[in-house]
């Protein structure tokens, strides 16, 4: 009689090749690091790498099945569905500008550490296992590996005050977001039995499943929202926002901004929607409600700052709101699920060439010492350098919203979204806090056209920064002018979980 051999734990190895490349190359980096004096190199050495995950990403099959299978259920824990490709492929895009303006930077500060490069492949990596994520162990490595990486790239000018205390308290918040979500899987396990989300879905949904464990779940999702909140600086959770970015090396700021709520939107939204869907009468009302608060706190505290950084702190706290307009109006209805969750993707997108853009300028103003933040900064930017002042006047106007841009195309999408989901009525606060968000937006370009310089302020621009400026400039024109071009990527070349 011939022994049963047991079935292997993983299938289609491709699904995670872009998620290997990341980390093996991030690993082989740091081997490399050792024996180069040039610093620069390895960082290009990243870029090529992340490149090369793109590719893998680009080339695999959407829509199959996953891979490292669930011991018990032979669930897939990680998969490469439409919508994971679509947002591992702006974590990857968002990384490789990173990269490109801590080229120059990272020796102007007095910080150049080989280091630093594979650390931001490994946090893309662990943002890749969000995105790509199908069970609610492999979305809880993820979210912790990368908080991880990014507690030690906040801190990673630690020679610096600011740097140190912005390490801390994202520690500390993050602490704090940690116990919610593991309080939050505790509950939705003992309550379904299961961690898988396609399992987790179909258990709450039997006869069986009674009021007690309706509860706990309910419970469990309750918690689970208040963790992602923190990550994604979702109001009330977002107080930790500013100063944590405003401390943080500007290269790690930008890519904070961006790729983490890349990231932590793709859990969350495959979560509630996927995992969560027949429970939407209970959080779709909690979201909205929040979503309504984060974009009011977010333009509203923008209004008052005369720090650009900080500025672009609680900016980006208003466009956590905007995002969260397409998880609504995924969850809102079956029908209207795929048009919601293209906005998410089509919005990170549009948002990451506004933010990369606006970074890059202060990046380019920004010496060892002295950070050069404040409006007055920035006036008269446009006779000292005319290009970086041009560049910043697109990444204005697209985060503002204004026709033409990424920006604008970006908004209409996730308004559309949560429109055709029947809450008319947080179109029309998105649509006003659109219209308070111009107020801080114009005045820089204002200060930049039309204002004398109240001292003189050096821009440093090297090649790399020079790139990644070109690269985001052209992308808000072209995606504003030409938006069908990106619009039939997220709808044909699949960023809609192949419904």
């Amino acid at each position: 009689m011939s022994e049963k051999l047991p079935l292997p734990l993983f299938e289609n190895i491709g699904v995670v090749l872009p998620m290997a490349i990341a980390f093996g190359w991030a690993i082989i980096l740091l081997v490399i690091d050792l024996f180069v004096a040039d610093k620069r190199a390895v960082g290009w050495l990243a870029v090529l790498g992340l490149a090369a995950s793109a590719v893998a990403a680009i080339i695999q099959p959407t829509g199959t099945e996953g891979t490292f299978l669930n011991a018990e259920s032979r669930a897939p824990m990680i998969g490469l569905d439409p919508f994971a490709q679509g947002i591992v492929l702006v974590a990857l895009g968002v990384a490789i500008i990173t990269v490109l303006l801590a080229l120059e930077y990272l020796p102007r500060q007095g910080i150049e550490r080989g280091e630093f490069y594979p650390l931001v492949m490994l946090a893309t990596g662990a943002i890749m296992l969000l995105a790509q994520g199908q069970d609610l162990i492999a979305l809880f490595l993820g979210l912790e590996l990368l908080s991880i990486i990014l507690y030690i790239l906040a801190g990673f000018a630690h020679a610096r005050v600011a740097s140190e205390e912005a390490a801390i308290k994202y520690l500390i918040f993050g602490g704090f977001a940690t116990g919610f979500l593991v309080f939050a899987i505790a509950l939705i396990y003992g309550a379904t039995g299961k961690s898988s989300l396609g399992e987790i879905a179909a258990a709450s949904a039997l006869p069986t499943f009674t009021a007690s464990d309706n509860l706990l779940l309910l419970i469990g999702i309750g918690l689970l929202i208040v963790g992602f909140g923190y990550k994604v600086s979702m109001a009330p959770f977002h107080m930790w926002t500013p100063d944590v970015y405003e401390g943080s090396p500007t290269p790690v700021t930008a890519f904070m901004s961006v790729a983490v709520k890349a990231g932590a939107f793709a859990a969350l939204a495959r979560l509630l929607v996927f995992a969560f869907g027949a429970q939407a009468a209970v959080w779709l009302p909690i979201l909205a409600i929040t979503a309504a608060l984060t974009m009011l706190a977010g333009n509203i505290g923008a209004v008052v700052q005369t720090n650009v950084k900080r500025m672009l702190a609680y900016s980006s706290v208003g466009h956590a709101g905007y995002i969260l307009l397409g998880v609504i109006g995924a969850g809102a209805t079956a029908a209207n699920r795929e048009l919601g969750l293209q906005s998410v993707v089509f919005y990170l997108v549009t948002y990451a060439l506004s933010n990369m853009a606006a970074f890059g300028v202060l990046i380019a103003l920004e010496r060892r010492g002295e950070a050069a933040w404040s409006l007055d900064d920035l006036s008269g930017l446009f006779g000292r350098s005319p290009w970086l002042a041009t560049a910043m006047t697109l990444a204005m106007l697209s985060l503002a919203g204004v026709p033409l841009t990424a920006g604008f195309v970006g908004k209409l999408y996730v308004f559309s979204a949560v429109w055709s989901g029947g809450l008319g009525w947080l179109t029309l606060i998105g649509v006003a806090t659109s219209a308070i968000s111009a107020f801080f937006y114009l005045r820089v370009i204002l200060r930049m056209f039309t204002s004398e310089p109240s001292r003189e302020v050096q821009t440093f621009t090297g090649t790399g920064l020079r790139v990644a400026l070109v690269v985001a400039a052209v992308g808000i024109l072209l995606v504003g002018v030409l938006p069908g071009l990106v619009v039939s990527f997220v709808q044909h070349g699949g960023v809609a979980l192949g419904l």
